[in-house]
């Protein structure tokens, strides 16, 4: 550990003297100094260091039902933390002020990995969450705490947007329990404009998750009005989803909200979000959420044998949880696909910010 950063992985040497970072497929070449388009991966000589390891933008204990994780130990707490800076480009980032940031004075909590894990262990989470900005920019970070947690006996989610190289991908997913993957949109002209990125190797991301990995998936699809919000993208993506991941995938509808460079978009309205449920459901989904609103139907989930009513939610609250502790249905014996304790958590909807070094 340098003082400027940590010696980072994913990274070879160009004939004309650049170096390339192979974490993601913008394949930043950097000269000395340079750092990539997430600001947080820098070249400093023939090296290339990741200046945010360690360093947080604040670490809080949430519901794993806001990440969201439906089907991942319902009402259970999870320790939630991000760092700084993001490989994409969204104009439409609902988390833009710690996503966006080149402010490295913003990263105000330092923890070490086995300190990380000590926290989420005697605050009794049930998991560690890497959110709030792409936790694919600060990977050997990330798996350095996922080792601390494993140690533990602490799960770890992540929750990205899936944007990254082969490599990279198989040695981050070996350290995670759970996923939830944002596919932004089912266009590449979505994925261009909007987000500076492409559509292809999220898409190659969610694949490798569900056909070569044991990694819990779920999927949130941010609803923008006008841009990825028709009934043909919804289709075809519901279509899709069925087809290469099968129908037990988890998706969600989330509603957009104006901010960062899109402030003059409206809301999306609930209306939309059912809309897409349904088509969701009508392609074969079995499981398919309304997030950002509050809608009963749209927080259930039924089982798919016989339709029962077998997890409540009101917002992140479970009201009613109706699962054997096998984790099959009591009436028809069919299994809910998931990850499921005998009974639910009961942390609630509460958030509660915490400093690692009050656990430490």
């Amino acid at each position: 550990m340098r003082e400027s950063g940590y010696r980072a992985r994913y990274w070879h040497m160009l004939e004309d003297g650049r170096m390339q970072c192979d974490l993601c497929p913008r394949d930043c070449r950097l000269h000395e100094g340079q750092r990539g388009a997430c600001f947080v991966r820098m070249r400093e000589g023939d090296e290339m260091l990741l200046t945010t390891y360690g360093r947080s933008s604040g670490f809080c204990i949430d519901p794993i039902e806001k990440k969201p994780l439906y089907h991942f130990y319902p009402g259970s707490s999870v320790l939630s933390f991000g760092t700084a800076g993001c490989n994409l480009a969204c104009k439409f980032c609902q988390n833009w002020d710690i996503s966006k940031s080149k402010d490295m004075d913003r990263l105000m909590d330092q923890a070490s990995p086995q300190a990380i894990a000590l926290a989420a262990q005697q605050a009794g989470c049930k998991s560690v969450a890497f959110t709030y900005n792409d936790p694919v920019i600060f990977a050997e970070y990330a798996m350095d705490v996922a080792d601390a947690c494993h140690a533990r006996g602490i799960k770890t989610v992540a929750v990205t947007a899936g944007y990254m190289h082969d490599t990279a991908r198989r040695d981050f997913f070996a350290k995670i329990d759970a996923a939830n993957v944002d596919l932004k949109a089912f266009s590449e002209d979505f994925y261009f404009k909007l987000t500076g990125s492409h559509l292809q190797p999220v898409l190659d991301t969610l694949c490798y998750l569900q056909r070569e990995t044991d990694v819990w998936l779920e999927i949130t699809t941010l609803l923008i009005p006008g841009r990825n919000d028709s009934d043909e993208e919804i289709t075809v993506m519901c279509q899709w989803i069925a087809r290469e991941l099968g129908p037990e995938v988890p998706l969600h509808f989330s509603a957009f909200h104006p901010d960062y460079k899109m402030p003059d978009i409206p809301a999306t309205p609930l209306s939309t979000l059912i809309r897409a449920r349904n088509i969701g459901l009508r392609e074969g989904l079995h499981h398919v959420y309304t997030g950002n609103v509050h809608n009963a139907e749209g927080d259930a989930t039924f089982c798919t044998g016989c339709s029962k009513t077998l997890i409540l939610r009101d917002w992140y609250r479970i009201v009613h949880y109706g699962l054997t502790a096998e984790g099959l249905c009591p009436q028809c014996g069919t299994r809910l696909a998931g990850h499921f304790d005998a009974d639910a958590g009961s942390f609630g909807s509460r958030r509660i910010p915490i400093a690692i070094r009050e656990y430490a």
